[in-house]
């Protein structure tokens, strides 16, 4: 076998189409085989491997399924054709589903609505983490007048605090101040040298601290916290009351559609129970 397959976009008629193997009465042609087949720098030899490769694996599955089509059980032939009538009408319904999602589901959700479901169900929306509102420094040990960090970072006037954006932009290796955005106090301990047995009483405890190793200078400063089995803040799990709210939306959705379709039928006389 001597060609290199290039699988086009589009098929041709059946009789202008290249078969490239048979196995039985199934025919594989050349526009089926994958165009990742064969990619960009491949030499000859590598190419033809890969096709002949590729065809002689397509040639053992059909030959396979061949044999078991001809040797199963009617029992087992019965099965299989219900599998196969159950897939399809469920690839069927989950595809029409999906068009009548994009085509006439209303997927605006408000600011108001988000926040007005929140409240009504805010027991539910518990914290599994602890969470932070902080800010963090990391410095290198040599790093020079690190003394006025250590003057500044506590502070919370606009002034101090544009100062110290101006020194960290030139010195520190990290320097976010999450001063309106709620993190997992999990993610800020990963990026210090601290550990806590118990997260829930060091927050309590600490609200500016100074950490050190033999490379680095960490501070952080914890404006506010929340602590888990509490209930979670608005702006933390705003994102996934969103996402409930269009999910129940679409299920909704769903299941009128299920209801249009059957009472449609009855009224038109198309569903018979015996």
């Amino acid at each position: 076998m001597a060609f290199i397959a290039v699988a086009c976009n589009r098929k041709p008629a059946e009789t202008e189409r290249t078969p490239v193997a048979m196995a039985g009465n199934r025919v594989l042609y050349l526009d089926e085989l994958p165009k990742n087949l064969v990619v960009a720098g491949m030499n000859k030899a590598d190419s033809l491997s890969a096709t002949q490769s590729y065809i002689r694996r397509w040639a053992r599955k059909e030959l396979l399924a061949l044999k078991a089509e001809q040797n199963l059980t009617p029992e087992y032939q019965e099965e299989v054709n219900r599998q196969m009538d159950e897939m399809r009408n469920n690839l069927l319904i989950y595809q029409y589903q999906q068009q009548m999602i994009i085509q006439k589901m209303d997927t605006a959700v408000s600011d108001s609505e988000i926040e007005d479901y929140y409240l009504r169900n805010i027991n539910t929306f518990t914290l599994t983490v602890n969470l932070v509102k902080a800010l963090y420094i990391k410095l290198p040990a040599d790093a020079p007048d690190i003394g006025k960090v250590r003057q500044l970072y506590r502070s919370s006037a606009p002034e101090d605090m544009k100062t110290l954006a101006n020194y960290c932009s030139q010195y520190a290796l990290r320097y976010d101040d999450f001063d309106d955005q709620w993190l997992p106090f999990t993610q800020l301990l990963m990026e210090v040298p601290l550990e806590s047995d118990n997260q829930e009483e060091w927050l309590k405890r600490n609200h500016a601290v100074e950490l050190k190793d033999d490379r680095f200078v960490y501070f952080i400063v914890i404006r506010e916290y929340q602590l888990r089995n509490n209930v979670a803040p608005f702006e933390y799990i705003r994102g996934q009351v969103r996402t409930i709210i269009l999910n129940n939306r679409r299920n909704d959705f769903l299941q009128k559609l299920e209801d249009g379709i059957y009472n449609e039928a009855i009224r038109d006389n198309n569903l018979k129970i015996y």
